[in-house]
């Protein structure tokens, strides 16, 4: 279920997008045996199946798991079956991600994707203003690692719009929530301040391709530029960019 699941979100990824981009380096390293977290800014409907394309494509050896709203994964069950579990809102809410999240992390080959400002936001908002379940997170699961990972879809020379990540610098180490709370919005802000660098400074070649997508404008226009570059015996590219520069 969860490999047909990360294939449709594939799917859908490269028709909506002009590519699913990986700024470089890529993966950062990360320490074996280990669990790992992965938290997010939120800035589109996109985040998710973003998330769940990276992680089947990037971190096939290990399990992958999320929080999602509660209302919501009552409406779409069959979540569960791939890795998600319900967070609701309040005291409680907060209690059992938790646990939850706590039992998840105990076996090293797991990693939870969080969203980690629980709502959407502009990626250029500054602070970020993450919620704290991370932060006790980190707290109550020393051994944990804990990875910022930036997303944004700037629309650059094509109809469709990009879709760009960017790892940070994994926080590892001990300290309380009041402790981890500044340090993990301080690196995932500059994550997404280097990836909002890379968007504005328009260069696929300072990232690596995890999905090609559809270029060119498509329909009647597109396929005239096919049978003029055909008549003249050209190679057609439907890109207004040139892969690795302006």
């Amino acid at each position: 279920m969860t490999r047909f699941f990360a294939g449709v979100m594939a799917r859908q990824m490269a028709g909506a997008f002009r590519a699913v981009r990986l700024a470089r380096p890529g993966v950062p390293e990360l320490p074996e045996g280990r669990p790992v977290i992965v938290y997010t800014n939120h800035p589109s409907w996109w985040d998710p199946a973003f998330v769940i394309v990276l992680h089947s494509r990037l971190f096939p050896g290990r399990e992958g798991y999320g929080p999602m709203e509660a209302a919501m994964l009552e409406r779409y069950g069959f979540f569960r079956r791939i890795g998600l579990f319900g967070v609701e809102e309040g005291r409680v809410g907060a209690a059992r991600f938790l646990a939850t999240s706590g039992a998840i992390l105990a076996d090293p080959r797991r990693m939870l994707w969080v969203t980690a400002q629980g709502r959407f936001a502009d990626p250029r908002e500054r602070p970020l203003g993450l919620r704290p379940g991370v932060a006790h997170l980190m707290a109550r699961v020393p051994g944990a690692v804990a990875v910022p990972l930036a997303l944004e879809y700037p629309f650059w020379s094509e109809k469709r719009p990009e879709a760009l990540a960017a790892f940070g610098t994994p926080q590892e180490g001990g300290g309380d929530a009041a402790a981890w709370g500044p340090r993990l919005e301080a690196a995932l802000g500059a994550t997404c301040d280097r990836l909002a660098a890379l968007a504005q400074a328009r260069d696929p070649g300072a990232f690596g391709n995890v999905l090609a997508g559809k270029a060119g404008v498509g329909g009647i226009y597109g396929a005239w530029q096919r049978l003029r570059a055909l008549a003249r015996g050209e190679r057609h590219v439907p890109d207004h960019m040139a892969e690795g520069g302006r």
